[in-house]
């Protein structure tokens, strides 16, 4: 395992991805953060890159320039949009922007960065899933794709154990961020009626979700792969 620990982070400038940034940075990491949002805070430890991560030359691009210059050590695939529709409302196109976005741009950049983890024998992939992935109304698009990553995950971490290189997923519930409150109130009735319906009482913060993939990112945590974890207050258990 090299020493320096390089995180790339998709979707790093707000939400959970922001969340992820200041602890992986706060914890001895130097983290890159690559997307289309801009993060509103500063860190020694920290960059962003603009980067539209459904632009598939430019995320190849990206990728390439970055193994280049830099053995990156972590991955966590985090950047997601919803896309919400009931089932007469959805179409193809957007399984295949979901496709394009949760799984195309993870395999275009583990890909690229490959080679060193294998050559250190030593890596991490952390995806960001969704307690979406066992079914939720509006969700066609995202379920799908969310519990496909969860699929592609495990096979990856079949293939790259050997390799010292661990593939895991969270999957997080209702969490308080921009893209919930996209579609539901800020503080409104709505948001307290779906606290109360969550076992523990609350809605999840990005920072739970974030000392998760802390603990999946810690180098001595190599025992623990292709496992899939949801962080949601307890409301996945009555899911299955």
């Amino acid at each position: 395992m090299t020493e320096k620990l390089v995180a790339v982070v998709t979707g790093g400038g707000k939400g959970i991805g922001a969340g992820i940034c200041k602890l992986m940075a706060e914890g001895g990491y130097q983290v890159i953060s690559v997307g289309k949002d801009a993060p509103d805070w500063e860190h020694k430890s920290f960059q962003h890159i603009e980067l539209d991560l459904l632009d598939q030359m430019e995320t190849e691009k990206f990728a390439k320039t970055m193994s280049s210059k830099t053995n990156v050590t972590h991955l966590i695939h985090n950047a997601g949009i919803i896309l919400p529709n009931l089932l007469e409302d959805v179409d193809v196109q957007d399984l295949i922007t979901l496709t394009n976005l949760h799984a195309g741009a993870a395999l275009i950049l583990m890909k690229s960065f490959l080679p060193s983890m294998k050559k250190n024998k030593f890596g991490r992939l952390v995806f960001i899933s969704s307690r979406a992935l066992v079914g939720l109304e509006t969700r066609t698009a995202y379920s799908y794709s969310k519990a496909g990553i969860v699929g592609m995950a495990r096979t990856w971490a079949l293939e790259l154990a050997s390799s010292g290189i661990t593939v895991n997923s969270i999957a997080p519930g209702p969490v308080l961020t921009d893209q919930f409150w996209a579609l539901v109130e800020k503080d409104g009735d709505q948001q307290k009626k779906i606290a109360k319906s969550i076992p523990v009482g609350r809605i999840g913060e990005p920072e739970d979700i974030a000392r998760t993939v802390m603990f999946f990112s810690n180098p001595d945590n190599s025992f623990v792969t292709g496992q899939t974890l949801f962080v949601c207050g307890g409301t996945s258990i009555t899911s299955y």
